[in-house]
């Protein structure tokens, strides 16, 4: 039922502004006027809802998993902005005042004041580059931390702009209600990037970790283990992920996401496996023991706790196995009696992590490029080895649990469905969206 209540939540607050315009009792005008107040004002309440829906709160992306949650936040991010833009376009009329040099047919012009105008028309043209940006940022040579800059100050910089705009040219913001209203709710959103990046961690610059051990498991692939220095480490289920900063300041914004590989039965320490892929994995073998380290999480809803299924398949490509051998590991050592099967896939041989650990009984692992002597499976992990690996009697009964390329999650999931495993029986979760 959660998944209903959070739904049913952000369409009570973002529509919240609209219902109370409408209350306002204000004559009415034209259609096509009404309706670009209406969406204006839309695109105004779903931008300051996209800071709560960033993925740092665990009560929402815990809830419905952080694969949905930024899926949601790029699409709503998306919605604001096609709303934002039609809405200058629909208005019409002959205002009072002079001549405005931006607007000669003086067709979208509703105040005299240029200021009051100025703030909407500058968050007019910011908003469709932060989307732009967002949406082209893995395309982009800067890093991560540059753009979560960048688009967190230009984000702040829309709402103080939007929030001048609403209510000093807007034909119902300047309603004492909505006035207090979108203030409150403007707060609420910047509120919630202080509570991120100040907050947070001033929470936990007491709980510091230190860095144990650093080991190589393939080319390009290590495994960090932590310790906790004077606390009794973190409460997390297998699966799940944190956000990770290693060597630095705990109000760094370099800090990346990664999956604990680890089972909470090994607390206090817990460890990561980790692919060298941008500026942070590539120094992991500089890492010296000892180093300090500080998370945020944990994170995400890749758990099998508490579930009921007689079986458990656990499809992992390349890396992805970080979070399913965390699961795996705590069902061994809980000694967990029901049936796993491991589907693990790379693309060569000498990529293969845990080999010796993970063994051969129910694990299948394959090879896209694999060396004359190969002995398992070839090519991709696609419907034809799904079914030559799961009978028909587990696709009915088991959960299956997915993490690794996005296309590889996609083939998998769509057959998955196709086979009909109904969708609270595939969790999967990805760390990139378009």
């Amino acid at each position: 039922m959660k998944p209903l209540f959070l739904i049913a939540a952000y369409l009570v607050v973002v529509t919240l502004p609209l219902i109370l315009s409408w209350l306002t009792g204000a004559p009415t005008r034209a259609v096509h006027q009404e309706l670009a107040s209406g969406l204006g004002i839309l695109a105004f309440s779903m931008i300051l809802m996209e800071f709560v829906l960033s993925g740092r709160f665990k009560s929402i992306s815990n809830g419905i998993g952080m694969d949905v949650t930024m899926r949601v936040h790029q699409m709503m991010a998306r919605t604001a902005l096609a709303f934002a833009v039609v809405h200058p376009l629909l208005y019409q009329g002959t205002p009072s005042g002079g001549p405005r040099p931006w607007d000669p047919s003086r067709q979208i012009t509703i105040t005299t004041g240029f200021s009051d105008l100025s703030t909407g028309i500058a968050a007019y043209l910011l908003l469709p580059g932060l989307v732009l940006l967002a949406v082209g940022r893995s395309q982009l040579d800067y890093k991560y931390e540059t753009w979560r800059l960048m688009h967190g100050i230009g984000a702040l910089l829309i709402a103080a702009l939007l929030l001048h705009h609403t209510v000093y040219a807007g034909r119902y913001g300047s309603q004492p209600v909505m006035i207090w209203l979108w203030i409150t709710m403007t707060g609420i959103a910047v509120g919630s990037l202080f509570y991120v990046y100040l907050l947070v961690p001033l929470r936990d610059r007491n709980r510091a970790w230190r860095v144990m051990s650093v080991t190589p498991l393939t080319p390009g692939q290590w495994e960090l283990t932590l310790a906790p220095k004077d606390h009794h480490g973190l409460d997390y289920s297998a699966g799940q992920f944190v956000w990770l900063n290693v060597g630095h300041s705990p109000f760094s914004l370099k800090e990346n996401p990664f999956s604990l590989s680890s089972t909470p039965a090994a607390r206090p320490t817990i460890s990561f496996m980790i692919k060298e892929f941008g500026d942070f994995t590539r120094t992991l073998g500089q890492i010296k023991p000892g180093t300090a380290a500080y998370l945020d999480g944990p994170f995400g809803h890749l758990s099998v706790e508490n579930r009921t299924e007689p079986g458990i398949a656990l499809i992992a490509g390349g890396v992805g196995l970080a979070p399913l051998l965390g699961i795996l590991r705590h069902l061994r050592l809980t000694g967990d009696p029901r049936e796993i099967r491991l589907v693990y896939g790379n693309r060569t041989e000498d990529q293969i992590a845990y080999s010796d650990e993970l063994g051969a009984q129910d694990v299948t692992y394959v090879l896209s490029a694999p060396p004359p002597d190969w002995q398992g499976a070839t090519g991709i992990i696609d419907a034809a080895l799904m079914d030559h690996v799961f009978s028909t009697q587990q696709y009915k009964e088991w959960v299956f649990v997915l993490c690794g390329p996005p296309v590889m999650m996609d083939i998998v999931e769509n057959h998955l469905l196709k086979c009909g495993v109904p969708s609270h029986r595939i969790l999967s979760e990805r760390f990139y969206y378009d």
